[in-house]
Formats: C-alpha cells, sequence, structure tokens
C-alpha cells in the first residue's frame, strides 16, 4: 500500500513523485498504484451521468449491470434482488433523485452529498445512513486528505456515494462480477468496510517496515535527514489516528442501530471490524512511540557526537593556554628581555614549554580529564 500514510512519498523516498505518501516502496505501492490509473480511467469514462456503475445483486454472489436509466426507478423483480450504485455525489441529478425516489429527508441528504468528512452513521426508520473514511491514494494526495464515502441503504437499495475516486468498491464490484462477492444489503456494507478498513492496516505496516529501515541504517550517514523521515512518520501517525479513530464510533453504530435486514451474521462482521480497526489505532499508537524512540537516540547521538568534539578541543586548549601565555610573553618587544643575547635561551625556553606540556597532561590524566 502507498501509505499512511499520511505523508510524502517523495519526501521519504525521492521516487514516485506522483504517489506522495511516505512509505517504502513494495509490490503493494505498485498494486495500488495500478488500480488508482484504472479507477480514474473507469471513473472518466461516463461523465454525462452521476452512476459510476451499478449492480443488482442476485443473491447467489454475483448480479447483473444496471444503468441510470433503470437505476432511477428500479424495482426489486424477486425476494433476493438488492441493487447497488456506486454515483459521484458532487454530480447534478443527484440531490434530486435522493429526493424523489428514494424520499431521503433533506437533512440526511445534506449528509450524503456534502464534503463534510467526519465518520458516524445512524438509523432512520428502516434506512440506514453512514459516512465513513478512507486512505487517500489518489495522486497527488496527502494522508490528512482522506476520502469520504457516503451510504444509504433501505435493505433493497444500496447508494454509496463519493467525490474522489475510490478503490474500494471497484474491489467488491470485481467480486460481485466473478460471482463471489456479497449476497444482500448488510453483507455488502460489511464488505466494503472490512476492505476500507484493511487498506489502512498495510498503510501501517508499510510505515513500520519503514521505522525498521531508518533504525538499521546509519546515522552518521545523515542524521539531519533521518530525522525529517522520522518528523514525517511521526505526523503521519496523528493524521491517521486523528482522522480515523471516529470511523471506530461510526462502527459501532451501524453494528448497534441498523435496522432488521441488517442480520445477525453482519453485526458479527462489523463487530470484527471494530476489533481489527481498534487493533490497527494501537499499532499507530505503536508507531508513533517508535518513531518517538527512533528520534531520540539520533539526536542523544549527535548531541554526544558533539559533546566529545567539544571536550577536545576544550583539553587541547587547556594544554596549550598556558604554552602561548608563556610565548607570548617573551615575544613582546621591550628592552630588558632576559637570554635575548644567550644563544642558549631558545633552548631554555622550548624545554620549559615541553615540561609545561607534560606537567599538564599529567594532571589532566590524574584528574581523568584524558
Amino acid at each position: 500500500m502507498t501509505g499512511f500514510f499520511p505523508y510524502s512519498f517523495k519526501a521519504l523516498t525521492g521516487q514516485m513523485p506522483c504517489m506522495r505518501l511516505a512509505l517504502p516502496q513494495s509490490a503493494s505501492l505498485l498494486h495500488d498504484a495500478c488500480m488508482v490509473i484504472e479507477t480514474n480511467a473507469l471513473d472518466d469514462a461516463e461523465d454525462e451521468t452521476p452512476l459510476l456503475f451499478g449492480r443488482v445483486l442476485d443473491g447467489h454472489g454475483g448480479g447483473r449491470e444496471i444503468g441510470w436509466a433503470e437505476a432511477m426507478h428500479w424495482q426489486p423483480a424477486t425476494p433476493d434482488e438488492v441493487m447497488w450504485v456506486h454515483l459521484r455525489r458532487d454530480q447534478p441529478g443527484v440531490h434530486e433523485w435522493l429526493a424523489t425516489e428514494l424520499h431521503v429527508p433533506e437533512p440526511t441528504m445534506e449528509l450524503l452529498t456534502s464534503d463534510r468528512t467526519r465518520p458516524r452513521a445512524f438509523r432512520e426508520a428502516h434506512t440506514l445512513v453512514a459516512s465513513l473514511r478512507g486512505i487517500n491514494f489518489n495522486p497527488s494526495a496527502e494522508p490528512e486528505d482522506m476520502i469520504s464515502m457516503q451510504l444509504w441503504s433501505d435493505g433493497k437499495r444500496l447508494v454509496t456515494l463519493r467525490k474522489q475516486p475510490m478503490q474500494t468498491p471497484r474491489e467488491v464490484l470485481a467480486a460481485i462480477d466473478g460471482g463471489y462477492g456479497p449476497r444482500d444489503a448488510g453483507a455488502l456494507i460489511t464488505e466494503l468496510t472490512e476492505k476500507m478498513i484493511a487498506r489502512m492496516n498495510h498503510s501501517i505496516v508499510d510505515m513500520n517496515e519503514h521505522i525498521d529501515l531508518l533504525e538499521e541504517a546509519d546515522v552518521d550517514d545523515d542524521a539531519e535527514e533521518m530525522l525529517t523521515k522520522i518528523a514525517t512518520i511521526r505526523r503521519n501517525c496523528l493524521a491517521l489516528k486523528r482522522h480515523m479513530s471516529p470511523q471506530h464510533e461510526a462502527l459501532e453504530a451501524i453494528s448497534r442501530e441498523a435496522p432488521e435486514w441488517f442480520e445477525e451474521h453482519d453485526r458479527r462482521e462489523i463487530a470484527e471490524s471494530i476489533d481489527r480497526l481498534r487493533r490497527y489505532l494501537d499499532d499507530l499508537d505503536i508507531s508513533k512511540e517508535s518513531a518517538v524512540v527512533l528520534m531520540d537516540d539520533i539526536r542523544a547521538r549527535a548531541v554526544a557526537r558533539n559533546e566529545q568534539t567539544t571536550y577536545v578541543l576544550t583539553i587541547f586548549a587547556g594544554v596549550f593556554l598556558p604554552l602561548g601565555f608563556v610565548t607570548g610573553l617573551l615575544g613582546i618587544n621591550v628592552g630588558g628581555m632576559p637570554g635575548m643575547n644567550d644563544p642558549e635561551a631558545f633552548w631554555i625556553v622550548v624545554a620549559i614549554c615541553a615540561g609545561t606540556f607534560a606537567a599538564l597532561l599529567l594532571l589532566f590524566k590524574r584528574w581523568d580529564w584524558l
């Protein structure tokens, strides 16, 4: 995964400037990058309607494609059929369709189509309404630019809405087209939330791998660069924790308040997702603490090196200070200087300086300064 994100990939690795997430390269990085390109191409192919894709689930893991014209007035032909439409919430016609065909109340409609991204979920009569967050893996995105996905379902129709491209719905769509996807609305909601949370885990794992690489690196090579990378990881952890913590409350609300059509096994799956999210948030704390410990260690080593250098310079200054005083005193150009006419005077001064130097070294050694 190109995580945690959230974090300039270019700042940490100097590579792949289009993927601005501070994590090491891996197969998952390339996989998600390719999925971003593919998703953008698919999303841009249908500019004339809000519909990105639509499927009518057959109750057996598969489904048939449905267009916007049919979806606008769709009614189930069999008890097992469930319609899922994935829409761009910023396109014309979405607001009107929600109001006229689905009879969504105005406050709920505002939540489904607005840019407010704080995760939340609630029950409204026999419908479930939720706003969830996912990590942004789109080009030029920062981790704090979390992607929101709103959903509305009455058990027979599931409407998911987004503004920016997301890979999670496409993954679930591929499972449905392959015949092994969710069989009803509850399972579909559960699958979407599980995959969104799983992507968060990939980012955390990649951040931990990057921390491990920094721990193994030689601090003497470039301590400043390492400190910059660690600071970026810390900011990423804080941003992810701040943005993803409310998701925990939203999932709990789904498990607790979902209507009757959200079956017991779906609630158990959501409970498992809640536990996984809680573990991932704990992992974020561990990653952040590991980064703090590593940063403190690098700074401590740098301070120790500076102190050692300062200590050596101080010793040299202490040794040569009295010698400099003697030579400076004997070098003044005034009359009456002793030994000016004595040919042995120079060597006498050298002997005095050498004796002073040796005496200072012995004293520093006895005082444990050396």
